[in-house]
């Protein structure tokens, strides 16, 4: 199966499932990494393993259709299959979810439908709860609202910091995207064959 995956900054999720890949995890080829930012450290590491790049911005369009239309054209150029976000941070809007539904997913550091939108670690430490997580899930129209995939919790401790519990996040996340991506692509797999 072709995958894109698409991010914004670091590329931490991005590593994990590209490190999947290579370990034969996860039954797909990487496609591309589409990044909005063109200083996005993400193209280094996607450089670094020899897959393609493509960065652009919607600042470069007269409109978000417009720009999505380029990137749905770029998709179906490669003839991708699923689109894995992996810290995108940008609201996907109708002309790509009416090609991709439910062919796009997401990761996001809370248990939805708890702390959606950009800083779900940090409100889940603030709203002092006693456990947040990772979820997986399908996009939709809305925001971190489409249908839960896969979740795991994680404790919040007494004495826990924000930095400590968002390294308790990412390291939950590295592991959990790569396996759901893995399971996806099996069962999409055996459907193809049926």
């Amino acid at each position: 199966m072709k995958i894109a995956i698409f991010a914004s900054g670091f590329g931490s999720n991005f590593q994990a499932i590209v490190n999947a890949v290579n370990a034969r995890k996860i039954d797909a080829e990487i496609a591309l990494l589409f990044c909005d930012k063109k200083d996005a450290y993400v193209i280094q590491r996607a450089n670094e393993q020899m897959i393609p790049v493509i960065s652009f911005s919607p600042a470069d369009f007269s409109s978000k259709a417009m720009y999505e239309a380029e990137l749905l054209h770029l998709l179906e150029e490669e003839q991708v299959e699923l689109v894995v976000l992996a810290g995108y941070m940008r609201i996907i809007g109708p002309t790509l979810l009416e090609v991709f539904s439910n062919q796009m997913i997401n990761i996001h550091p809370s248990l939805l439908p708890d702390f959606p939108g950009l800083h779900g670690i940090e409100d889940a430490f603030n709203a002092k709860v006693s456990e947040t997580g990772v979820t997986v899930h399908y996009v939709d129209n809305g925001v971190d609202t489409g249908p839960i995939i896969a979740q795991e919790k994680v404790t919040i401790e007494e004495k826990e910091t924000l930095a400590s519990l968002t390294e308790k996040i990412h390291n939950v996340e590295h592991k959990l995207y790569p396996n759901v991506l893995a399971q996806l692509i099996k069962i999409h797999q055996g459907a193809s064959r049926l």
